[in-house]
């Protein structure tokens, strides 16, 4: 089982249940019976959902009365950002260079520019 917080986030992204849950939640705070009204399943299932986005860090269960409304914590999401960022540079870099090498066919250039 994953324990470091960037594989606990991806793993409990890589549901998509639970990240409708997420994006029910980027709209305002949720109880559980309005965040299950959209899937056909039971609370005690959507519960196993919020436990791991809890276990995560991604949502966090506030107090209300007798309510225990759960809202969205995005910090987590961020680490993930950071982490793609590496490869979204990378992937930056290679399309900087098709663009070159494109602009070099369409100018005659015989193999385009190698630069």
């Amino acid at each position: 089982m994953a324990t470091d917080s960037l594989s606990l986030t991806l793993a409990a992204l890589a549901d998509p249940t639970r990240r409708a849950i997420l994006a029910r939640l980027s709209l305002g705070e949720a109880s559980v019976t309005e965040l299950a009204e959209p899937f056909a399943m039971s609370f005690p299932a959507v519960s196993k959902h919020l436990k791991v986005l809890e276990r995560a860090g991604l949502v966090a269960r506030g107090r209300d009365a007798q309510f225990r409304p759960r809202r969205l914590q995005p910090e987590p999401l961020r680490a993930i950002d950071e982490w793609l960022e590496t490869y979204r540079v990378l992937w930056d870099a290679r399309f900087d260079r098709l663009e070159t090498y494109l602009q070099a066919l369409q100018k005659g250039e015989p193999g385009g520019s190698q630069s």
